[in-house]
């Protein structure tokens, strides 16, 4: 099998995980491990079925980086538990998930899959960096459809989508983008800048949907040319020109809050996965006991056993 990098959407994938799984899974302490269980394999499935040879755990430093904040007030605003100056927002998240976060990324650890953060970023700026500079090609797993932008057949960059469950992913590729919304993965920012995205605080342009920022972008290419287009009055009716006009302070920044960063300066890491050594797996048992985590931390150290070596 030729090598292969999955990138993870982690958070999407420990909150499906959190809330497909029984919180009455816990650990001796009384301690939620519902979320850690569910992650571990929501892994072992992915590893086992797209065997990729390289993967990496990316992670949201910032959730929502003042900087999007500063060009879109409202960006996430919804989802703000407590605001923190100079330091990341509190995002709203049960307590019984924030408590697992680090037994989440431990138990990563454990296994010997590398965590990618960056200061001031989400993990889908980690995902844009990481599926842009790739030498291999690309699986990225995730429940949310802004990454389905950095979707590139000719650079083998496809998105496995999780919104339908697990037990029914999506591969995502240029052909399923276009079907599904009319647009290219490279229009797909902009056609979600058009559209907005209401779980995001995106307004979008009033009056103009998915069908009206397809048939913009069929038409003018991209924002830009839609933009030039309403400002000549070509190519569109009055009534749309004048709603993209209405909108242009918010066009103004929204597209570089929407565009995932692709070129962020990151540590490097060894992605490469291994088969533990006896001393790790002791070591992974040992923490699974603590955790009360049984036949998940099992199942994905046989995963990784099955992954050919370098």
């Amino acid at each position: 099998m030729p090598d292969r990098l999955m990138l993870l959407d982690s958070a999407s994938l420990y909150f499906r995980a959190f809330y497909g799984v029984p919180d009455t899974v816990r650990a001796p302490d009384g301690t939620p491990v519902n979320a850690v269980r569910g992650f571990l394999d929501i892994i072992t499935k992915l590893v086992t079925l797209y065997q990729p040879t390289h993967l990496i755990a990316c992670w949201d430093d910032d959730w929502r980086p003042q900087w999007r904040v500063d060009l879109i007030p409202s960006y996430k605003t919804h989802r703000v538990a407590e605001v923190v100056v100079g330091a990341p927002d509190v995002e709203v998240v049960p307590d019984p998930l924030e408590i697992q976060v680090p037994v989440i990324r431990e138990s990563l650890a454990k296994v010997g899959i590398q965590v990618v953060g960056a200061p001031e970023h989400e993990a889908d700026d980690v995902i844009g960096t990481l599926a842009t500079t790739a030498t291999l090609p690309v699986e990225i797993v995730t429940g949310d459809r802004d990454l389905f932008q950095l979707v590139d057949d000719a650079r083998d960059v496809r998105v496995v989508y999780t919104a339908r469950g697990m037990s029914n992913l999506e591969v995502v590729t240029d052909d399923v983008v276009l079907t599904k919304y009319g647009v290219r993965p490279r229009q797909y920012a902009d056609f979600a800048t058009l559209r907005g995205d209401s779980s995001d605080g995106l307004p979008g342009v009033a009056g103009i949907g998915e069908k009206s920022a397809a048939t913009l972008l069929a038409a003018h290419g991209d924002l830009d040319g839609i933009l030039r287009a309403a400002e000549a009055r070509e190519g569109m009716t009055a009534g749309v020109a004048a709603k993209i006009g209405a909108a242009l302070p918010y066009l103004a920044v929204a597209p570089r809050v929407v565009a995932v960063v692709r070129d962020l300066d990151l540590p490097a890491v060894d992605a490469r996965l291994r088969p533990l050594d006896d001393g790790a797996k002791q070591d992974a048992a040992a923490f699974a006991e603590r955790w009360a985590l049984g036949a998940a931390m099992t199942r994905i150290v046989d995963a990784l056993d099955a992954v050919p070596t370098a």
